[in-house]
């Protein structure tokens, strides 16, 4: 009987990414699937720092002083979940690049990427004790920033009873895209969850592109990292969706965690809130952050009001 050689496949950027977690991977398919998606997640949390791709390298110009509360009620939502049809969300390199196909037809990549990871940040932080809760409008397309059923009125109105607004997006591929990094709140000053996740992810500007509708609302946005190479390609794979996802999800609970215990660590400052800014009617579509001005990159972000 003769005997069968197999030869090992061809090594692919996924491939590379899971180097070092060969055992887990081989063991995967004997434990159940939440078991072997959360151990694969939290290696990937552990062991690859590289995968949300480059740091925003733009100026922090910025510190997150003001404590925060240990039981405060976080709300994350997720970016451009009512700006569709206005080019609400990045499409990713896979699509705008390679002529794959959206992931839905009826939202862009960033959104189902969006929707995804705040649906695995909460999940993650209920089970480690963090009042946390999400906000989707359901509704796709609301054209006026200020209707109440938005993620910009829902989260101003959610900060102003005392809580933290955290919007999630993933950046735009390639030049048009700067990387993962928060973008702090403008109409607060910035907090200690704030400072957290910014070690954690890097740091935009303040006042980045003269200030986004979000910030300006005082809800914080983080970007995950650049909707291309390895963190793209991990998210597509439906072999590692679920361990990408719970691996984001880890490294941003973990950074909710430290900003909420961080209290006396730091210089305190004023904890109060300042007055909110008043913002006029808008005619542009609810927060459609990425790092591209508006009309240059239409598949990625449109602007901001």
């Amino acid at each position: 009987m003769a005997l069968m050689i197999q030869t090992p496949p061809p090594a692919t950027p996924l491939r590379r990414l899971a180097t070092g977690l060969g055992a887990l991977l081989v063991l995967a398919p004997l434990l159940s699937p939440p078991a072997a998606a959360q151990g694969l997640g939290q290696q990937l949390a552990r062991s690859s720092a590289g995968l949300t791709g480059p740091r925003s390298q733009l100026p922090k110009d910025w510190q997150g002083l003001r404590p925060v509360a240990p039981d405060t009620v976080i709300l994350v939502m997720p970016g451009h979940a009512d700006s569709q049809g206005f080019g609400g969300g990045a499409s990713g390199a896979a699509v705008a690049l390679s002529g794959a196909r959206p992931m839905d037809p009826a939202m862009s990549d960033e959104l189902y990427w969006n929707l995804l990871t705040v649906e695995a940040v909460v999940r993650l932080g209920q089970a480690r004790g963090l009042t946390i809760r999400s906000y989707d409008p359901l509704v796709r397309r609301i054209a006026n920033g200020n209707d109440p059923r938005t993620t910009w009125s829902v989260g101003k109105a959610h900060v102003l009873a005392g809580g933290y607004a955290l919007e999630i997006h993933y950046d735009a591929h390639g030049s048009a895209g700067v990387g993962s990094g928060l973008i702090p709140p403008i109409s607060q000053t910035p907090s200690q969850i704030d400072e957290s996740l910014a070690e954690e992810f890097g740091a935009f500007p303040r006042w980045f592109r003269e200030g986004l509708g979000a910030p300006k609302r005082g809800i914080a946005i983080l970007e995950i990292g650049k909707l291309e190479g390895p963190l793209e390609a991990s998210l597509r794979n439906q072999a590692t969706r679920q361990a990408t996802l719970d691996a984001v999800a880890e490294r941003v609970v973990r950074a909710l965690e430290r900003g909420l215990k961080r209290t006396g660590e730091l210089e305190p400052s004023q904890p109060t809130i300042q007055p909110s800014i008043a913002m006029p009617p808008l005619s542009q579509p609810p927060d459609v952050v990425g790092s591209v001005p508006a009309g240059s990159n239409p598949q990625a972000s449109s602007g901001a009001e």
